[in-house]
Protein backbone atom coordinates (compact mmCIF):
# COMPACT_ATOMS: atom_id res chain seq x y z
CA UNK A 1 0.00 0.00 0.00
CA UNK A 2 1.36 3.58 -0.76
CA UNK A 3 1.90 6.59 1.64
CA UNK A 4 -1.59 7.74 -0.07
CA UNK A 5 -3.30 4.99 0.55
CA UNK A 6 -2.41 4.15 3.84
CA UNK A 7 -3.04 7.93 4.49
CA UNK A 8 -6.33 7.58 3.38
CA UNK A 9 -7.05 4.55 5.16
CA UNK A 10 -6.32 5.47 8.46
CA UNK A 11 -7.69 8.88 8.05
CA UNK A 12 -10.96 6.88 7.30
CA UNK A 13 -10.97 4.93 10.27
CA UNK A 14 -10.84 7.86 12.77
CA UNK A 15 -6.71 8.86 12.98
CA UNK A 16 -5.51 12.38 12.56
CA UNK A 17 -1.94 12.17 11.31
CA UNK A 18 0.63 13.64 12.84
CA UNK A 19 3.64 13.70 10.64
CA UNK A 20 5.21 10.88 8.73
CA UNK A 21 4.79 7.63 10.57
CA UNK A 22 2.57 9.43 13.71
CA UNK A 23 -0.61 9.57 14.50
CA UNK A 24 -3.61 10.43 17.25
CA UNK A 25 -6.53 8.57 17.77
CA UNK A 26 -9.97 9.08 20.37
CA UNK A 27 -9.63 6.60 22.88
CA UNK A 28 -13.46 5.07 23.35
CA UNK A 29 -12.85 5.78 27.24
CA UNK A 30 -11.86 9.29 26.67
CA UNK A 31 -15.72 9.67 25.25
CA UNK A 32 -17.16 7.61 27.33
CA UNK A 33 -15.50 9.76 30.09
CA UNK A 34 -16.23 12.75 28.67
CA UNK A 35 -19.76 12.40 28.18
CA UNK A 36 -20.85 9.86 30.98
CA UNK A 37 -18.54 10.15 33.61
CA UNK A 38 -17.02 6.67 33.06
CA UNK A 39 -12.97 6.01 33.16
CA UNK A 40 -11.46 2.82 31.65
CA UNK A 41 -9.90 0.35 33.87
CA UNK A 42 -6.39 2.28 33.88
CA UNK A 43 -8.62 4.90 36.30
CA UNK A 44 -9.27 2.51 38.67
CA UNK A 45 -6.76 0.39 38.42
CA UNK A 46 -4.00 3.39 38.61
CA UNK A 47 -5.44 6.61 38.85
CA UNK A 48 -5.35 8.46 35.42
CA UNK A 49 -8.11 10.76 34.40
CA UNK A 50 -9.29 9.22 31.10
CA UNK A 51 -10.64 12.67 29.78
CA UNK A 52 -7.02 14.19 29.84
CA UNK A 53 -5.83 11.00 28.07
CA UNK A 54 -4.18 11.57 24.52
CA UNK A 55 -3.50 7.77 22.46
CA UNK A 56 -1.11 8.25 19.64
CA UNK A 57 1.81 6.35 18.39
CA UNK A 58 5.09 7.38 16.53
CA UNK A 59 5.24 4.27 14.26
CA UNK A 60 2.28 4.22 12.93
CA UNK A 61 3.56 1.64 9.61
CA UNK A 62 6.44 -0.13 11.73
CA UNK A 63 5.21 -3.36 13.78
CA UNK A 64 6.92 -7.25 12.95
CA UNK A 65 3.46 -9.13 13.97
CA UNK A 66 0.83 -9.69 12.42
CA UNK A 67 -1.46 -10.77 15.53
CA UNK A 68 -4.95 -12.48 14.87
CA UNK A 69 -6.68 -10.33 17.70
CA UNK A 70 -5.52 -6.74 16.52
CA UNK A 71 -8.33 -4.59 15.58
CA UNK A 72 -6.39 -2.45 13.82
CA UNK A 73 -5.68 -2.52 9.92
CA UNK A 74 -2.57 -4.58 8.71
CA UNK A 75 -1.32 -5.71 5.36
CA UNK A 76 1.24 -2.61 5.40
CA UNK A 77 3.51 -3.09 8.26
CA UNK A 78 7.21 -3.30 8.18
CA UNK A 79 9.52 -4.14 10.99
CA UNK A 80 12.48 -1.43 9.94
CA UNK A 81 14.07 1.34 12.05
CA UNK A 82 12.66 4.61 10.15
CA UNK A 83 15.40 6.49 8.20
CA UNK A 84 13.38 9.87 7.89
CA UNK A 85 11.55 10.25 11.68
CA UNK A 86 9.40 12.95 12.98
CA UNK A 87 10.93 14.99 15.39
CA UNK A 88 9.85 14.95 19.09
CA UNK A 89 9.05 18.13 19.58
CA UNK A 90 6.66 18.70 16.65
CA UNK A 91 5.18 15.48 17.48
CA UNK A 92 4.32 16.31 20.55
CA UNK A 93 3.08 19.59 19.97
CA UNK A 94 1.04 18.39 16.37
CA UNK A 95 0.06 15.86 18.96
CA UNK A 96 -1.74 17.88 21.32
CA UNK A 97 -3.00 19.73 18.57
CA UNK A 98 -4.81 16.70 16.96
CA UNK A 99 -6.89 15.75 20.35
CA UNK A 100 -7.65 19.11 20.46
CA UNK A 101 -9.60 19.18 17.06
CA UNK A 102 -10.35 16.04 17.67
CA UNK A 103 -12.59 17.32 21.18
CA UNK A 104 -13.46 20.70 20.05
CA UNK A 105 -16.61 19.86 19.15
CA UNK A 106 -17.62 18.09 22.98
CA UNK A 107 -17.54 21.49 24.00
CA UNK A 108 -21.11 22.23 22.80
CA UNK A 109 -22.68 18.84 24.01
CA UNK A 110 -25.10 19.70 26.97
CA UNK A 111 -23.92 16.10 28.32
CA UNK A 112 -20.43 17.21 28.84
CA UNK A 113 -19.07 19.02 31.73
CA UNK A 114 -17.41 22.07 30.38
CA UNK A 115 -14.86 22.09 32.58
CA UNK A 116 -14.36 18.62 32.50
CA UNK A 117 -13.93 20.00 28.32
CA UNK A 118 -11.57 22.49 29.34
CA UNK A 119 -9.22 20.20 31.29
CA UNK A 120 -9.48 17.44 28.06
CA UNK A 121 -7.93 20.27 26.19
CA UNK A 122 -4.47 19.96 27.90
CA UNK A 123 -3.90 16.21 27.65
CA UNK A 124 -1.80 15.28 31.01
CA UNK A 125 -1.56 11.61 30.13
CA UNK A 126 0.00 10.05 27.06
CA UNK A 127 -0.46 6.25 26.34
CA UNK A 128 2.12 5.28 23.65
CA UNK A 129 0.65 2.19 21.73
CA UNK A 130 -2.35 2.78 19.34
CA UNK A 131 -0.72 0.92 16.42
CA UNK A 132 2.24 -0.19 15.38
CA UNK A 133 5.74 -0.82 17.69
CA UNK A 134 6.65 2.14 19.50
CA UNK A 135 10.14 1.42 20.83
CA UNK A 136 11.09 1.61 16.88
CA UNK A 137 10.71 5.06 16.92
CA UNK A 138 14.35 6.41 16.69
CA UNK A 139 14.04 9.56 19.10
CA UNK A 140 11.49 8.40 21.91
CA UNK A 141 14.10 9.10 24.21
CA UNK A 142 13.55 12.94 23.65
CA UNK A 143 9.85 11.96 23.17
CA UNK A 144 9.25 10.48 26.90
CA UNK A 145 11.91 13.84 28.46
CA UNK A 146 9.29 16.07 26.55
CA UNK A 147 6.74 14.69 28.39
CA UNK A 148 8.02 14.74 31.48
CA UNK A 149 9.18 18.17 31.04
CA UNK A 150 5.37 19.24 30.55
CA UNK A 151 4.44 17.20 32.99
CA UNK A 152 2.72 14.43 31.40
CA UNK A 153 2.61 10.95 32.76
CA UNK A 154 3.36 8.20 29.91
CA UNK A 155 2.01 4.19 29.64
CA UNK A 156 4.22 2.99 26.92
CA UNK A 157 2.72 -0.44 25.62
CA UNK A 158 5.80 -2.35 23.64
CA UNK A 159 5.21 -5.91 22.39
CA UNK A 160 8.95 -6.98 23.26
CA UNK A 161 9.89 -8.37 20.35
CA UNK A 162 12.80 -5.55 20.10
CA UNK A 163 15.10 -5.81 23.39
CA UNK A 164 17.80 -3.47 21.97
CA UNK A 165 15.08 -0.72 22.31
CA UNK A 166 13.83 -1.66 25.35
CA UNK A 167 17.67 -1.11 26.57
CA UNK A 168 18.08 2.18 25.27
CA UNK A 169 15.14 3.85 26.81
CA UNK A 170 16.50 7.15 28.99
CA UNK A 171 14.41 8.40 30.37
CA UNK A 172 11.89 5.61 31.48
CA UNK A 173 8.52 6.11 30.88
CA UNK A 174 6.14 6.06 33.86
CA UNK A 175 4.73 2.81 33.36
CA UNK A 176 5.96 0.00 30.84
CA UNK A 177 3.31 -2.30 29.31
CA UNK A 178 4.94 -5.53 27.80
CA UNK A 179 2.77 -7.67 26.17
CA UNK A 180 2.61 -11.34 26.59
CA UNK A 181 0.32 -13.23 24.44
CA UNK A 182 1.56 -16.59 24.49
CA UNK A 183 2.90 -18.99 26.65
CA UNK A 184 5.08 -20.50 24.48
CA UNK A 185 6.95 -20.62 20.69
CA UNK A 186 4.35 -22.93 19.05
CA UNK A 187 1.28 -20.41 20.48
CA UNK A 188 2.97 -17.72 19.58
CA UNK A 189 4.00 -18.16 16.44
CA UNK A 190 0.24 -19.24 15.58
CA UNK A 191 -1.21 -16.38 17.31
CA UNK A 192 1.21 -13.47 16.65
CA UNK A 193 2.13 -14.78 13.18
CA UNK A 194 5.79 -12.86 13.64
CA UNK A 195 8.05 -11.44 10.49
CA UNK A 196 11.30 -12.34 12.49
CA UNK A 197 11.66 -16.10 13.58
CA UNK A 198 13.45 -15.03 16.44
CA UNK A 199 10.78 -12.82 17.97
CA UNK A 200 10.08 -15.15 20.26
CA UNK A 201 13.70 -15.49 21.46
CA UNK A 202 13.44 -11.39 21.45
CA UNK A 203 10.25 -11.49 23.94
CA UNK A 204 12.24 -13.90 26.45
CA UNK A 205 14.93 -11.52 26.17
CA UNK A 206 12.32 -8.61 26.74
CA UNK A 207 11.85 -9.95 30.15
CA UNK A 208 14.76 -10.47 31.27
CA UNK A 209 15.56 -6.77 31.10
CA UNK A 210 12.30 -5.62 31.95
CA UNK A 211 13.02 -7.17 35.78
CA UNK A 212 15.98 -4.23 36.26
CA UNK A 213 13.96 -1.25 35.02
CA UNK A 214 13.81 1.48 37.88
CA UNK A 215 10.27 2.20 36.52
CA UNK A 216 6.30 0.85 37.05
CA UNK A 217 6.06 -2.18 35.11
CA UNK A 218 3.22 -4.51 33.65
CA UNK A 219 2.74 -7.50 31.73
CA UNK A 220 -0.75 -7.66 30.18
CA UNK A 221 -1.78 -11.15 28.67
CA UNK A 222 -4.65 -10.55 26.08
CA UNK A 223 -6.32 -14.22 25.99
CA UNK A 224 -8.41 -15.44 23.33
CA UNK A 225 -10.88 -18.47 23.59
CA UNK A 226 -9.21 -21.51 21.68
CA UNK A 227 -6.33 -20.08 20.83
CA UNK A 228 -3.92 -18.72 24.22
CA UNK A 229 -6.53 -19.31 27.49
CA UNK A 230 -5.49 -21.59 29.77
CA UNK A 231 -1.55 -23.00 30.08
CA UNK A 232 -1.29 -20.61 33.50
CA UNK A 233 1.84 -22.87 34.44
CA UNK A 234 3.84 -21.30 31.24
CA UNK A 235 2.53 -18.33 31.45
CA UNK A 236 3.52 -17.88 35.37
CA UNK A 237 7.21 -18.70 34.53
CA UNK A 238 7.45 -15.89 31.99
CA UNK A 239 5.79 -13.17 34.81
CA UNK A 240 8.23 -14.79 37.30
CA UNK A 241 11.16 -13.92 34.21
CA UNK A 242 10.31 -10.92 34.25
CA UNK A 243 8.73 -10.13 37.71
CA UNK A 244 6.64 -6.82 37.06
CA UNK A 245 5.05 -4.63 39.33
CA UNK A 246 1.51 -5.60 38.19
CA UNK A 247 0.17 -8.40 35.88
CA UNK A 248 -2.95 -7.70 33.71
CA UNK A 249 -4.71 -10.86 32.20
CA UNK A 250 -7.17 -9.48 29.87
CA UNK A 251 -10.11 -10.88 27.50
CA UNK A 252 -9.72 -9.98 23.33
CA UNK A 253 -12.46 -7.73 22.22
CA UNK A 254 -13.87 -8.93 18.96
CA UNK A 255 -13.72 -5.26 17.12
CA UNK A 256 -12.33 -3.67 14.08
CA UNK A 257 -10.15 -5.79 11.89
CA UNK A 258 -9.73 -8.76 13.91
CA UNK A 259 -13.54 -9.71 12.90
CA UNK A 260 -12.11 -10.57 9.78
CA UNK A 261 -9.83 -13.06 11.14
CA UNK A 262 -11.81 -14.26 14.89
CA UNK A 263 -15.23 -14.38 15.45
CA UNK A 264 -17.15 -13.79 18.08
CA UNK A 265 -16.98 -17.57 19.95
CA UNK A 266 -13.07 -16.36 20.77
CA UNK A 267 -14.36 -13.48 23.28
CA UNK A 268 -13.60 -14.81 27.08
CA UNK A 269 -16.56 -14.33 29.26
CA UNK A 270 -14.98 -12.21 32.35
CA UNK A 271 -15.52 -15.23 34.62
CA UNK A 272 -13.06 -17.17 32.65
CA UNK A 273 -10.73 -14.44 32.57
CA UNK A 274 -10.96 -14.52 36.66
CA UNK A 275 -10.39 -18.10 36.85
CA UNK A 276 -7.14 -17.70 34.64
CA UNK A 277 -6.44 -14.93 36.93
CA UNK A 278 -7.21 -17.23 40.06
CA UNK A 279 -4.69 -20.11 38.84
CA UNK A 280 -1.77 -17.50 37.52
CA UNK A 281 -1.81 -16.10 41.24
CA UNK A 282 -1.51 -19.83 42.46
CA UNK A 283 1.27 -19.99 40.33
CA UNK A 284 3.12 -16.71 40.90
CA UNK A 285 2.89 -15.69 44.56
CA UNK A 286 1.18 -12.48 43.30
CA UNK A 287 -2.64 -11.53 44.93
CA UNK A 288 -5.63 -10.78 42.95
CA UNK A 289 -6.20 -6.99 43.68
CA UNK A 290 -9.06 -5.49 41.43
CA UNK A 291 -11.14 -6.00 38.23
CA UNK A 292 -13.20 -4.17 35.92
CA UNK A 293 -15.64 -6.59 34.45
CA UNK A 294 -16.60 -4.01 31.73
CA UNK A 295 -12.90 -4.39 30.38
CA UNK A 296 -12.73 -8.19 31.45
CA UNK A 297 -9.01 -7.28 32.80
CA UNK A 298 -8.14 -8.31 36.42
CA UNK A 299 -5.27 -6.58 38.36
CA UNK A 300 -2.99 -8.90 40.12
CA UNK A 301 0.19 -7.67 42.19
CA UNK A 302 3.12 -8.78 44.14
CA UNK A 303 5.88 -7.56 46.24
CA UNK A 304 3.98 -5.30 48.65
CA UNK A 305 2.05 -3.52 46.18
CA UNK A 306 -0.67 -1.42 48.07
CA UNK A 307 -3.56 -1.35 46.39
CA UNK A 308 -7.30 0.13 46.95
CA UNK A 309 -9.90 -2.14 47.11
CA UNK A 310 -13.23 -1.96 45.20
CA UNK A 311 -15.42 0.54 46.44
CA UNK A 312 -13.14 2.46 48.51
CA UNK A 313 -13.44 6.02 48.70
CA UNK A 314 -11.45 8.20 46.36
CA UNK A 315 -9.82 10.04 48.99
CA UNK A 316 -8.40 6.51 50.17
CA UNK A 317 -7.15 5.73 47.40
CA UNK A 318 -3.30 5.25 46.37
CA UNK A 319 -1.90 8.39 44.47
CA UNK A 320 -0.30 6.99 40.76
CA UNK A 321 2.99 8.87 41.79
CA UNK A 322 3.09 6.14 45.19
CA UNK A 323 2.54 2.87 43.54
CA UNK A 324 5.88 0.60 43.60
CA UNK A 325 8.62 0.95 41.93
CA UNK A 326 11.30 -1.61 40.48
CA UNK A 327 13.15 -2.80 43.79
Amino acid sequence: MGDQDLAGELTGQGYQLTGRHSAVKLCYWTRESLERGRDCYKGRFYGIESHRCLQMSPAIDSCNLHCRFCWRNQGWENDEMMTEYDDPEGLLDRSIEAQRRILSGFGGEASVSRERWKEALAPKHIAISLTGEPTLYPRMNRFLELCAERGITTFLVTNGTNPDGLRALDPLPTQLYVSVTAPNREVFDRLTLPGDPHAWDHLVESLEIVRGLKTRRVVRHTLVRGWNLGWEGQYAELDLLARPDFVEPKGYVYMGRSRRRLTNDHVPAHEEIRRFALRLAERTGYAVLDESPDSKVLLLGGGGARRWLPGRAPEDRVALEALPMAA
